[in-house]
């Protein structure tokens, strides 16, 4: 849900304490390196909105302090901006470095990474999972209501990320090459069906497998392992049906089975919304540069600071920049074999589900309105 300004900046007091201000806090009342632009010369840098990045600038500040950072060289408001112009454009802008002072690339390169670590280490308050009874009963109420599947906590996907990898190294560039032919990293992502980020967790070379991912992640363990409880996760093909992620049926046999199938891609298909709007953002995901297996964990920082930035400017209903170009195709994901001893249990649980939610009879109690158009609306 995105809230209005003032109440998302009311939290602030909440999220990063209270008291007498300290010497650091009187530099936030200073004035900052952002004033100099108009609100829209911010929006074209920035693809975010003042209220948003003074936000962004306090919390950054605020997580630093806490987590006992020595004093930066340039101020934290240089930083953030430098950070914030790479994560936008995908590249520094000469007119931001030029205001910041700071000109020198390899020092630009070093805040980012910087600046890429402390927004990532921020996704324990800005990314989370619903934990309560009630967060998982309002997040699967508006699942349903989307697409008429119950108890549904969010969707799981990889989220695949251009790279530019040495192919000197065979073994290794073979290994960032992904389904659809070009070299890459993955994350695995969980979203809701607003495209608010639940979870996004692992970095790994473009030819891993969206099951491998899954069975090794920190969320894979908990959901599996029924710490969450009797929900599910929407899964793409490249996931194996449990009974906690569900998959579409690869060859419906009825009418109640296609309309179940069409249910699962309308939900399916808020992941590659929220992945294309993420990069349509920030356009540092388009193309991550240069990687190696010993250089995951900063492009990982990167995206995980990006999907914090995602759900910032989702509280503050920021629009999207224009887009540019011709935007990526989605990702297939690779064909996951299914084990029958794993899968008898899931099958059973997803049949009833479909006789329950989309048979003629279930429908003519209560139609889940899978289908309904924008025009319709």
């Amino acid at each position: 849900m995105a809230f209005a300004v003032p109440v998302w900046l009311a939290v602030q007091e909440e999220l990063f304490g209270t008291g007498e201000p300290e010497e650091d806090d009187l530099s936030s009342a200073a004035p900052s390196c952002f004033d100099s632009f108009t609100d829209e010369d911010l929006f074209e840098m920035f693809h975010l909105s003042r209220p948003c990045i003074a936000f962004i600038t306090e919390a950054v500040r605020n997580r630093m302090k806490t987590a006992a950072f020595k004093r930066p060289a340039p101020s934290v408001d240089v930083m953030v901006m430098l950070a914030l112009n790479f994560y936008a454009q995908g590249l520094f802008t000469p007119a931001v470095a030029w205001k910041t002072g700071t000109q020198q690339p390899v020092s630009l390169t070093t805040v980012v990474n910087t600046m890429s670590g402390v927004i990532a280490g921020m996704s324990d308050v800005f990314i989370s999972f619903p934990v309560t009874a009630e967060a998982k009963t309002r997040t699967a109420s508006k699942t349903k209501e989307l697409c008429g599947i119950p108890d549904v906590l969010g969707v799981l996907a990889p989220a695949h990320f251009k790279i530019r990898a040495s192919p000197y190294d065979k073994s290794s560039f073979k290994s960032f090459i992904n389904a659809l032919g070009y070299t890459s990293v993955v994350s695995q992502v969980i979203c809701d069906p607003e495209s608010n980020i639940l979870s996004v967790e692992k970095c790994c070379v473009g030819r891993t497998y969206e099951q491998e991912m899954w069975e090794s992640s920190f969320k894979g363990r908990e959901v599996e392992e029924d710490v969450h409880g009797p929900f599910w996760l929407i899964g793409g093909k490249g996931y194996r049906l449990s009974k906690h992620v569900l998959t579409a049926v690869s060859e419906p046999a009825n009418d109640s089975e296609i309309r179940f199938n069409e249910a699962h891609a309308k939900i399916h298909n808020v992941m590659q919304t929220t992945l294309s709007s993420m990069k349509r953002r920030f356009k540092c995901l388009m193309q991550l540069g240069f990687v190696d297996d010993g250089s995951l964990n900063k492009k990982s920082n990167i995206i995980k600071a990006c999907s914090v930035l995602h759900n910032i400017a989702q509280k503050f209903s920021i629009p999207l920049p224009p887009a540019a170009g011709k935007t990526e195709s989605p990702y297939p994901g690779k064909q996951c074999s299914a084990t029958v001893e794993v899968v008898t249990e899931a099958l059973k649980a997803r049949q009833e589900l479909i006789e329950k939610n989309f048979s003629v009879l279930s429908k003519s109690l209560d139609p889940p309105d899978c289908s309904t158009s924008k025009e319709d609306v």
